[in-house]
């Protein structure tokens, strides 16, 4: 899901390789640069694709994949055609364009991994890309967006996400410690960026997108805590999960003073579930979006991973009004249905809450190369109506009299003249 931070580090990280300064892109502002990219075939969405080809690809086949759609060839050879030699993805990479393990992603690799396994039949380019999580983890366990710099609670989830899915345990993934002592597993790295019981009782349990560099703090970010809520409670895309645990989330227990410093694995879950539905609540069962010099708004993409985590972690009810919400502003959030990354999105959350999902399935599959099967097109995914079934009851019922009656006056007929 394309967001204000993701494309803002893309943008920052293309531009640092260029050698020029660049300031944030915000999510919804046209993407840097003079001249747009041209839309390659196979991929979903018609908008530049140069910093989000690989995340909008990649969630659009998880979702179609997850709604019983046999994607065009061409969508599925292109993510893996993207997917360079030591197994990373960029966020995009032009046709012929060689691979620059500067600007590989772990956020699309994650997706990307997530995708293919959703679809099957891809097991190698998976192990790759696995691979490449493993190298490009940090020693604390965490993941940056780019390899080489500060991990970040975003991109940390986004790969145990991605770890979950491929089957690969996180407590077995982590980077050699120095002296022969254990690394820091992948859990480690996201435990790192969730605040505890130091922090005051209506944060605790949130996720920060990263320590202060000067002090260590850790502030709660709801994009950071949404994300990583996934994760915590052991999920990834997509979320298919009949679990229920009690109808509230279980809020982290520090009244004793004795709890340690950082959450442990089994209950950090639990913890950012609490903290999610206590600001879904406050916010009118929507997070929201603050940006230095900008008015609030409503943050979609934050409150759809807020709403997937939830339902992961067994609090379905909790999820029930913001997925009411995100349908409410489904027409506004997806551009009319012509964001193909904010319409997957929805329709993930959709299909995780076991809501109706066709009209999304057929608008999703319209911004991209025909399915190969599976799909219907928005106009055509109306639900059949109920008289359908009664009417072909009566059309059996019908052919059956009139059978009878065939057989009847044929009968009589023979008794009246022996020679038929």
């Amino acid at each position: 899901m394309l967001t204000a931070a993701r494309l803002g580090a893309a943008a920052l990280s293309a531009a640092l390789l260029a050698g020029v300064a660049a300031g944030p892109a915000l999510a919804d502002s046209p993407s840097p640069g003079a001249t747009a990219t041209a839309v390659p075939d196979g991929l979903y969405g018609k908008g530049d694709p140069t910093y989000d080809g690989v995340w909008r690809q990649s969630l659009a086949l998880t979702a179609l994949t997850a709604a019983k759609v046999t994607p065009a060839d061409s969508a599925v050879d292109w993510l893996t055609g993207q997917q360079c030699a030591d197994g990373g993805w960029p966020s995009y990479r032009a046709a012929g364009a060689a691979c620059d393990a500067r600007t590989e992603d772990s956020n699309a690799t994650a997706v990307a991994i997530q995708a293919l396994v959703a679809l099957g039949g891809h097991q190698p380019a998976v192990d790759k890309g696995v691979q490449w999580l493993k190298a490009n983890q940090n020693a604390d366990g965490s993941w940056p967006y780019n390899p080489g710099n500060p991990g970040d609670a975003n991109s940390t989830g986004l790969a145990v996400n991605a770890l979950f899915a491929a089957r690969t345990d996180p407590a077995g993934v982590a980077k050699p410690g120095t002296g022969g002592a254990a690394g820091k597993n992948a859990f480690d790295g996201l435990a790192r960026f969730q605040l505890g019981c130091a922090a005051p009782a209506d944060q605790r349990g949130a996720f920060a997108y990263q320590p202060d560099p000067a002090t260590g703090a850790l502030a709660p970010n709801t994009l950071a805590s949404a994300q990583a809520a996934l994760a915590a409670a052991g999920g990834h895309l997509p979320v298919a999960t009949s679990v229920h645990a009690d109808a509230t989330p279980k809020a982290l227990a520090c009244a004793d003073g004795s709890a340690p410093a950082t959450i442990p694995h089994n209950e950090s879950g639990e913890a950012v579930s609490a903290y999610l539905g206590a600001q879904l609540a406050a916010g009118d069962e929507h997070l929201t979006l603050t940006t230095p010099g900008a008015d609030p708004k409503p943050d979609y993409t934050a409150t759809a991973w807020a709403a997937l985590a939830l339902i992961q972690s067994g609090h379905p009810e909790q999820a029930t009004d913001a997925v009411d919400w995100l349908e409410g502003q489904g027409t506004t959030w997806t551009k009319d249905g012509t964001d193909a990354a904010a319409t997957a999105s929805l329709l993930l959350v959709s299909q995780a809450a076991h809501r109706s999902t066709a009209d999304l399935t057929g608008r999703l599959s319209a911004l991209g190369p025909a399915p190969k099967a599976g799909a219907a097109t928005p106009a055509d995914a109306t639900p059949a109506k109920k008289s359908d079934g009664m009417g072909q009851f009566w059309l059996i019922i019908v052919g059956l009299l009139i059978g009878i009656g065939g057989g009847l006056l044929l009968s009589l007929q023979r008794k009246r003249n022996p020679n038929l």
